[in-house]
């Protein structure tokens, strides 16, 4: 069953009277929604009482959560401690999100900096390696981490290079931005069988299982030439990419991803219209 659900709170939950955090696992599910990403980009701050009372909230109103780690994750970087310090932001990461009762973990790799692209994943499949350790040595070996596509050129995190992350072990699944792909190449995204090769991909380089049940971010993304600049919302006619073939395919290939709106302030209702016309079409 595909899922689809918010990155963070947009701008009509508090229109509509909502003001707490507790509240949103009632929003989304009277939206129609059952998905929502919580986001820990500028740390992990949230207590375990706090995380449990959640988690309880949203599986009462059917919503099946996951977690954004934090922004300043560093796979590839030279110094060591950097490193190390990612496999901790990761780890906590996942404490909290099974305190929640979910089990995704979604995180940006980090940039090339002054490495070669080879040299940098060769430094972030190292330290992916660390981080399936150190989850199975604090017990917690049943979280999935997803190492995400990113949208700016100098950024780990083409389609290879996830699928690369991807292979250090079988329960990583990969975070499939489409957004930020479509970004990173000046608009490649345009058709249906642009998405299926992305699909494709994924299923000759990790599986067909793996890829039935991806994690996906989506929103329409401005950029230049060195790659994303900022998230629109759907009323953008110019930048895309299109939501309908991504629909399309998922539907004719039976997929059951889960798919996060990252619109801009518009995410719950961006998300309900794709949910609708993946309903209209199935």
């Amino acid at each position: 069953m595909v899922k689809f659900g918010t990155a963070g709170l947009d701008l009509n939950f508090t229109l509509q009277g909502y003001k707490k955090t507790i509240e949103v696992p009632a929003y989304l599910s009277n939206m129609g929604l059952d998905a929502f990403e919580y986001q820990c980009g500028r740390g992990v701050k949230i207590k375990e009482a706090a995380a449990v009372e959640f988690g309880k909230e949203a599986a009462a109103k059917g919503i099946t959560l996951s977690l954004h780690a934090p922004y300043y994750i560093s796979m590839s970087s030279i110094e060591e401690e950097k490193r190390l310090n990612s496999v901790g932001y990761i780890l906590d990461s996942a404490k909290v999100i099974k305190a929640m009762g979910g089990k995704r973990v979604i995180f940006h790799s980090g940039s090339c900096a002054k490495l070669s692209r080879q040299e940098a994943l060769e430094k972030a499949v190292d330290t992916m390696g660390l981080i399936i350790k150190a989850l199975d040595e604090n017990g917690l070996g049943d979280i999935t981490v997803c190492p995400e596509t990113m949208g700016k050129v100098n950024q780990l995190g083409t389609l290879d290079e996830v699928l690369s992350l991807c292979k250090v072990d079988e329960r990583i699944i990969p975070c499939i931005d489409f957004g930020h792909l479509n970004a990173r190449d000046m608009g490649i995204i345009k058709t249906i069988v642009d998405y299926e090769s992305i699909i494709n991909k994924m299923e000759n380089e990790i599986g067909a299982d793996r890829t039935r049940i991806f994690h996906s971010h989506f929103s329409k993304i401005e950029y230049t030439t060195g790659g994303e600049k900022r998230h629109l919302t759907f009323e953008d006619n110019i930048f895309g990419p299109d939501y309908e073939p991504l629909m399309e395919i998922i539907a004719r290939k039976n997929l059951s991803p889960v798919i996060i709106c990252e619109s801009d302030g518009t995410q719950g209702i961006d998300a309900l219209a794709m949910k609708n016309y993946f309903n209209k079409i199935k």
